[in-house]
């Protein structure tokens, strides 16, 4: 990640190397799982550092990136403090949408859709803004357009799933404090 961000003006440099931080973000914890080596530290590692990636890419490719990476903090915060290292297992409780993007581990089509649209979208923006969806892929403009479409509303079923998150930890903290009024009075 920090090799990506320190190349980020050479595209040559930075897709491979971004790709590459992408492809072995997906392998630590498939093998981590495989050989029974998983970790409270590295389900929260895991997420930091895709945190980190995305942030950086967003406040790259916009000038309100920043937007986004906060929501994306905000949401890690939230997950972690309340959900712990298993919070992709906790959702069983939440609307149909939220259990069906969340099912096995975000492993349906549905859940692969939502994860390509927070991790791919900022990589695909990446390319077309540096024209590289054409010079190096070839993609026709409706092509590229169509991409940006089906990234875009996985970007925002995920959206759809960090406000949930967001909300019920909101509703947690403050049925805390309600108990917490009621038992001092």
């Amino acid at each position: 990640v920090f090799a990506a961000w320190a190349a980020h003006q050479s595209p040559a440099a930075f897709v491979p190397l971004y790709t590459l931080a992408s492809v072995l973000d997906g392998v630590d914890g498939w093998l981590a799982r495989k050989l029974g080596q998983t970790s409270r530290f590295g389900a929260w590692l895991d997420v930091l550092v895709d945190n980190l990636s995305r942030s950086m890419l967003w406040s790259l490719l916009f000038q309100w990136g920043w937007l986004v990476s906060t929501l994306e903090w905000c949401v890690f915060v939230c997950n972690h403090s309340t959900r712990g290292p298993d919070w992709k297992s906790s959702f069983s409780s939440s609307p149909r949408l939220i259990r069906a993007i969340m099912a096995n581990g975000l492993w349906t089509p549905l859940g692969v859709w939502v994860v390509s649209g927070l991790h791919g979208l900022p990589l695909w923006l990446y390319l077309h803004q540096n024209d590289l969806l054409s010079d190096w892929l070839g993609l026709q403009p409706w092509v590229q357009s169509v991409g940006t479409v089906v990234l875009a509303a996985g970007r925002v079923m995920a959206l759809s799933a960090e406000m949930w998150c967001i909300w019920t930890h909101i509703h947690y903290l403050t049925s805390d404090e309600t108990e917490d009024k009621k038992l001092t009075t």
